[in-house]
């Protein structure tokens, strides 16, 4: 029996016997003065990007695959046209997630070398969040919103329970407590390669003080549900200044009856993530499931702007 292994967004890691694009030092990104990076700027029309991934694996044995690379249709971005190629051609099945509406590829790829393409162009509308916004009581939050306060595989939060409110208790409730979780998560965490691994959770890095992109999106998801605010991990396509390009995770708070977007980073503007899918952490949120064995060959989730 072959083991189900995920390719979680890890963002700017290069997987195994991939090339690598560059030699950047595995330090973090520069620092910005806090509060600066979450509010998305100011935009006024609609922006287009250009999406164009792709994973390429070599397959001892016919593989079973789930892939979530389709850039989610709804809220405040839409999908105006795309395409999947797969090399070689084989039958596909793109099905919907039932409460978040993202959407999953699932495939069975032969023996042999097996190319996933995916392209799109996608259009993001002008992302304004309101800096005053409140937290909502537990009581008054929707159905579908009331299981992001529960602790999970990657955020234990009844486990930071106590370090959070110690942290951030005298804090102002709302934006100003979600944007002081994100200060911190960026000022006390250092972003380094090869710090974590798949099973690496928000408790370790909150030890650790290191991580790449999905932990820091872990431990700020962690602090806001230990605070009673909802949370949940985002993963996406995302422009970076250096290479290798990647997947990339950040985080949404719910605050004032919203998603609103966070990234602890700083490594990428918010409101220039095309988002793929959200959830309760990187379990859900694998860009690549394998129900058998693969060598990744490729990865190249590209995005440019092309307004």
């Amino acid at each position: 029996m072959t083991a189900n292994k995920t390719r979680t967004a890890s963002p700017r890691t290069t997987p195994r016997n991939a090339p690598r694009a560059s030699g950047r030092p595995p330090v973090r990104s520069a620092k910005r003065a806090p509060g600066t990076a979450a509010p998305a700027r100011a935009a006024s029309t609609p922006r287009h990007f250009r999406i164009d991934c792709t994973l390429g694996y070599e397959l001892p044995q016919p593989t079973s695959f789930l892939f979530q690379v389709h850039a989610q249709h709804g809220r405040d971005q839409q999908v105006l046209a795309e395409s999947l190629e797969l090399t070689p051609g084989i039958p596909s099945h793109v099905f919907p997630d039932p409460l978040e509406h993202h959407r999953f590829l699932r495939l069975q790829a032969p023996a042999g070398q097996f190319t996933l393409r995916y392209q799109a162009t996608v259009q993001l509308m002008p992302r304004h969040w309101d800096t005053q916004a409140a937290e909502v009581p537990v009581h008054e939050l929707p159905d579908e919103v009331l299981h992001h306060l529960m602790a999970t595989r990657y955020c234990e939060s009844d486990l930071l329970c106590n370090a959070a409110h110690k942290i951030f208790g005298q804090h102002p409730p709302g934006y100003q407590r979600v944007q002081a979780i994100v200060d911190w998560v960026h000022d006390n965490i250092d972003y380094r390669l090869g710090s974590s691994n798949a099973t690496t959770t928000a408790c370790d890095v909150f030890r650790n003080r290191a991580g790449v992109c999905r932990d820091f999106a872990h431990l700020a998801v962690t602090f806001c549900r230990a605070l009673n605010i909802p949370a949940r991990l985002v993963v996406g396509y995302a422009r970076f200044d250096d290479p290798p390009p990647d997947f990339h995770a950040v985080f949404e708070a719910y605050l004032g009856g919203e998603w609103m977007m966070f990234d602890p980073t700083r490594m990428s503007p918010v409101e220039d993530m095309v988002r793929i899918a959200a959830g309760r952490d990187a379990k859900d949120l694998a860009f690549s499931t394998i129900f058998g064995q693969a060598n990744m060959l490729t990865m190249a989730p590209l995005i440019e702007q092309v307004d």
